[in-house]
């Protein structure tokens, strides 16, 4: 990782820090400067410099310093565009098909994506940089597969001078530069989400299990925290979920980001514009320098008439079999899409499971502290009953202690059967109220 990053960075000049030097000169006045301001970084930062990654079609990748409105008049896109790939800005994951790019934010990898290059904004995250490894991997490697296939292209048609075999449809296992890169990002998001995803399971089931065993204040904070980073994760990977089939609804969308057919198409216009100018300035050569006859004008202006026929039949042919070539792209590309959706769905699906078992857990939880509330009420219960009985007691010691004199005083055994019948009637009270109560489904006797 360390040689990725000393390649893809660029060096630092030996003089900035001499020139950082220089341009700090103290105050003659005595007065403090102002603390804490870069005067370099305000002069960058004035002139909206970016580090870009840029990589071509043919796997070379380079650092470049573009500021935003070469970045707009190269890319041929708006400012908000522009905007969607500030890292200063947190966006939703969007995917925007324009004229002549594709802008690309997919979690870590923000780039633009255009028929010949891919800018990606220059950053040391690992993600980015295994996003910019693996796709100088798979264009080296498909250029040399490409290599092999257009020799033996040649070898078979060799002798073809038509426009159709210079500017042949490709077969339909190729993929144009932007769906590669397109599909690394992807690929790149993807994974991404799903190793998280991966990550907060091994974290979440043993958590949870051991709430279910022991109920404390410490567990019921971490599974809390546990669930905001749930949420916020299942948002995440439903942005990215829902702009993929948001793709893959719209044919229009997808038509505008087969930017190679585009470009293809740019160039034949211009070859037949071209072939069709340098016809005309010949014919209208030879009408200038040929004398004026009524008997060689008519052919001239019937073979005049044939050409433009032969152009206009031509020009038909391209049209139909481009259409067919981007009814063919855009099956390429919602397969590509499709297969992405599979990925990202069952990520979604994961996250789904997890908020399952964590709200399965919560209802346990619940459950139980309901459980254990309903045992503590009917304890109480029983021990209102106990202290009722026990006030029966109280309030015959209270009539026995009235200041007066009765004849059962002087009995040596009346304080024996005064006990005696208040237990017994005691008892049969309490007796009678469990009775009620189990009547009455009030507590499992």
């Amino acid at each position: 990782m360390a040689e990725i990053k000393e390649r893809l960075l660029p060096p630092k000049p030996a003089s900035a820090a001499n020139l950082r030097e220089v341009s700090y000169r103290p105050p003659t006045s005595g007065r403090q400067p102002f603390q804490g301001i870069d005067v370099l970084g305000l002069k960058k930062r004035g002139q909206g410099l970016r580090s870009w990654i840029r990589v071509d079609t043919s796997g070379n990748s380079q650092v470049i310093e573009v500021d935003k409105f070469t970045m707009m008049r190269r890319c041929d896109l708006p400012a908000r565009d522009l905007r969607l790939l500030d890292p200063l800005f947190v966006y939703p994951s969007t995917i925007l098909g324009r004229e002549k790019a594709i802008v690309v934010n997919l979690e870590q990898i923000r780039c633009i994506i255009t028929a010949d290059e891919v800018l990606l904004l220059n950053s040391l995250d690992s993600y980015v940089l295994q996003y910019v490894v693996e796709l100088q991997r798979r264009l080296q490697a498909a250029g040399a597969g490409e290599v092999w296939q257009s020799e033996g292209e040649l070898s078979r048609r060799r002798g073809s001078r038509n426009m159709e075999n210079i500017f042949g449809t490709p077969s339909p296992d190729y993929l144009p530069f932007e769906f590669r890169a397109l599909e690394v990002a992807l690929e790149a998001a993807c994974t991404f989400l799903d190793s998280q995803a991966a990550e907060l399971e091994i974290e979440a089931y043993p958590l949870l299990d051991e709430l279910t065993s022991k109920i404390s204040t410490l567990n019921l904070e971490r599974v809390r925290r546990l669930k905001s980073r749930l949420v916020a994760l299942t948002r995440r990977v439903q942005k990215v979920r829902d702009e993929i089939e948001q793709l893959m609804d719209d044919d229009g969308d997808m038509a505008e980001m087969y930017l190679t057919e585009k470009k293809r198409r740019m160039e034949l216009s211009c070859y037949g514009d071209q072939s069709l100018l340098g016809y005309r300035s010949t014919d209208g050569a030879l009408s200038l320098s040929a004398p004026v006859s009524p008997v060689s004008s008519p052919p001239e202006s019937r073979r005049l008439e044939k050409s433009l026929s032969i152009a206009r039949s031509r020009h038909e042919s391209m049209r139909s079999s481009e259409s067919g070539t981007e009814t063919q792209s855009i099956e390429e590309l919602e397969m590509l899409l499709e297969a992405y959706f599979v990925v990202i769905d069952s990520t979604l699906n994961k996250l789904t499971s997890l908020k399952e078992y964590i709200d399965d857990t919560e209802d346990f939880i619940n459950i139980q502290l309901d459980n254990v509330r309903n045992q503590l009420i009917q304890f109480e219960l029983l021990l209102t009953t106990a202290t009722f009985v026990v006030a029966i007691f109280g309030v015959v010691a209270g009539i026995f202690g009235m200041n007066f004199e009765i004849p059962m005083f002087n009995e040596p055994n009346a304080f024996k059967w005064v006990l005696i019948i208040t237990g017994v009637t005691g008892a049969v009270i309490f007796f009678a109220f469990l009775w009620f109560f189990k009547y009455r489904r009030l507590m499992p006797l």
